[in-house]
């Protein structure tokens, strides 16, 4: 596929069939989603894949209030046989500008204009959905919900120094039938609209 097209084409995707999902093709989003830029080169990154039904229902138990009720997109998104939390950390990146070859001579967080190493595992992240559409398949990405993150350490095992950044659902998609998402109940935004040039409020041409 053309890369504009995985861009034009990937959406979130909520609703999927139960059929599996090629390993290798897990595999490749992977090997994809440590291409992804990230400061330092200090790859705090870390992804933990459930793609068994067993570690799958382990985590909707984690995070979802009852699996047994589900709602329209709590449905939709069980279905997903992959489910992948990209997770970063922090001290990695503290530790790594802290080396001779950076000139910090400590790890004082308040350096960092954001927090690189959430971003760059976002980016990462990012290849793993693009891989995806590349493939056919669909994808979601979507947060640990802040009062289940413990039940979700606890559950696989997460070490203190990484932080799930958020969740990638992977699976072949059903159809659009499902919960709707908001792109299907709001226009995206021209780029003339978001995009300023030389100075804010200065409009894009039109050719962008």
């Amino acid at each position: 596929m053309e890369f504009q097209d995985v861009v034009r084409r990937r959406k979130m995707v909520r609703n999927y069939a139960e059929t599996p999902v090629d390993p290798a093709v897990v595999d490749r989003a992977l090997r994809n989603a440590v291409r992804a830029p990230n400061a330092g080169f200090s790859q705090g990154w870390a992804f933990l894949v459930l793609d068994t039904p067993d570690d799958v229902r382990r985590f909707w138990e984690a995070t979802a209030d009852d699996i047994d009720h589900p709602d329209e997109w709590l449905t939709g998104m069980m279905r997903a046989p992959v489910v992948i939390l990209p997770c970063s950390s922090k001290a990695a990146y503290l530790r790594r500008y802290a080396e001779p070859d950076k000139g910090w001579t400590d790890e004082d967080e308040a350096r960092w204009p954001k927090p690189f190493w959430d971003m760059d595992t976002a980016m990462a992240s990012l290849l793993i959905l693009q891989t995806a559409v590349d493939e056919g398949l669909g994808s979601c990405f979507i947060g640990v919900p802040p009062d289940k993150d413990a039940a979700v350490r606890t559950a696989f095992g997460i070490p203190d120094d990484f932080d799930p950044v958020g969740v990638v659902t992977i699976g072949h998609r059903v159809s659009d039938d499902g919960a709707a998402g908001s792109p299907a109940k709001r226009q995206r935004k021209p780029v003339s609209d978001v995009v300023h040039r030389g100075r804010w409020g200065h409009p894009s041409s039109p050719s962008v």
